[in-house]
């Protein structure tokens, strides 16, 4: 039934892009929890006996005995990822879900003494900030061998990449069709007068969904017209959700109509949550894909058996259990599977603008204070709660 649904709505789906991210599908899922490479000592016909740095970091990581995860992509996923590292290495592995605004408050908070030891999922942006502050502890993993292309991995290793999204708009269909009115197609569209109270958004202040939606916006029109687009834009928007997922959980219901956010959100509330009244649309003059990550973070108190997380995180047994657990983004590693619920929608990782992420790490904390200063000045009450949520 799922892929019977899922054709059916691929071929509403609206695919006019620019052009950014992943390649070609990869096929194949074999672990990936041994390094590749070249012969050992014994196969080259040495005699001495070959030293194997996973098992090694393997028996660190032991000895070490428990991990501390935040992740900041669904619940269901860092739940499931969390229970097969411990199932596969015997290590206590305790984690929070939290978003990425929100990891990246409190690990600046604790400035080099973080309470957990690595972050998992949720957008670059946060990740490039507190790498920039000094956050993040490198570490060249075995297994970012499998990683397709250089965009997905931080230049000096703070962060790998394991999966990416397509950002776009999710609505109901019945409840346009009752107030007999037409579904956006492109961004400049959400600003019609008529949508007025009918869309949602997540926090600037603590979800990366926004802030990708901030950079975007600058990149796409400019910086000064990017601002007041998203001032425009709040003339329509009725609640600014904590998380960036938040729209799309919302809009089966009727009780956001028309949500921006990750595409994979949406084919999630579909297929797993039976909700055939959302229709996923990518705006037609372009848009962005995030890059969701895993990192160490500075001073993590078990430092080895972070290490280990980072190649199980970047190896099929982790991400393979994604589309089991109604995750459905495109993972960026030549040895994995692809969810195939995306395809059947019609995304491709292949189709987005190229988005600038040195301009989005240098200036992410400026752009939100302006765009911030700018809504207040426009008449928005950003100390509401209720409206701007932080719970």
């Amino acid at each position: 039934m799922k892929k019977l649904l899922s054709m059916l709505l691929a071929s509403a789906m609206v695919l006019s892009l620019a052009a950014c991210g992943g390649g070609d599908k990869p096929q194949g899922g074999q672990s990936s929890q041994q390094p590749s490479g070249g012969q050992s000592n014994a196969q080259q016909g040495g005699s001495s006996t070959p030293v194997d740095p996973m098992a090694e970091l393997i028996e660190a990581a032991k000895a070490e005995g428990e991990l501390v995860v935040y992740g900041s992509c669904e619940e269901e996923y860092l739940a499931a990822a969390c229970q097969k590292f411990e199932q596969l290495y015997g290590i206590k592995t305790t984690f929070q879900r939290l978003s990425t605004g929100e990891v990246q408050a409190k690990i600046e908070e604790e400035n080099g003494n973080p309470s957990a030891d690595v972050w998992f999922g949720g957008t670059t942006d946060p990740y490039n900030v507190v790498a920039a502050e000094g956050l993040l502890e490198p570490y060249a993993a075995i297994n970012a061998s499998h990683i397709t292309k250089d965009v997905y991995k931080h230049a000096d290793n703070m962060w790998h990449g394991i999966y990416t999204g397509i950002l776009g708009f999710m609505v109901n269909k019945d409840e346009l069709s009752r107030m007999n009115l037409e579904a956006p197609k492109d961004w400049p569209d959400l600003l019609k007068p008529e949508y007025k109270g009918l869309v949602w958004l997540s926090n600037y202040n603590t979800a990366g969904t926004a802030k990708l939606v901030i950079n975007t916006m600058i990149q796409k029109y400019g910086h000064d017209d990017g601002i007041q687009y998203l001032v425009d834009l709040d003339k329509n928007i009725e609640v600014y959700t904590k998380s960036g997922s938040g729209p799309s959980k919302n809009v089966g219901t009727g009780e956001c109509v028309i949500g921006i956010g990750f595409l994979h959100d949406g084919i999630t509330q579909i297929l797993d949550n039976g909700y055939d009244n959302i229709e996923l649309i990518i705006p037609s003059s372009g848009t962005s894909c995030e890059i969701g990550a895993t990192a160490i973070f500075k001073g993590a108190k078990h430092p080895n058996a972070a290490k280990l997380w980072i190649e199980y995180a970047l190896s099929p047994d982790c991400v393979n259990q994604a589309d089991e657990v109604g995750s459905y983004q495109f993972l960026v590693l030549d040895n994995a599977e692809q969810p195939q619920a995306a395809y059947d929608f019609g995304l491709d990782p292949n189709n987005v603008m190229d988005y600038d992420f040195d301009d989005a790490t240098k200036n992410i904390g400026t752009y939100i204070e302006e765009v911030m200063n700018a809504l207040a000045s426009a008449g928005a009450n950003t100390g509401d709660e209720s409206r701007f949520q932080t719970s």
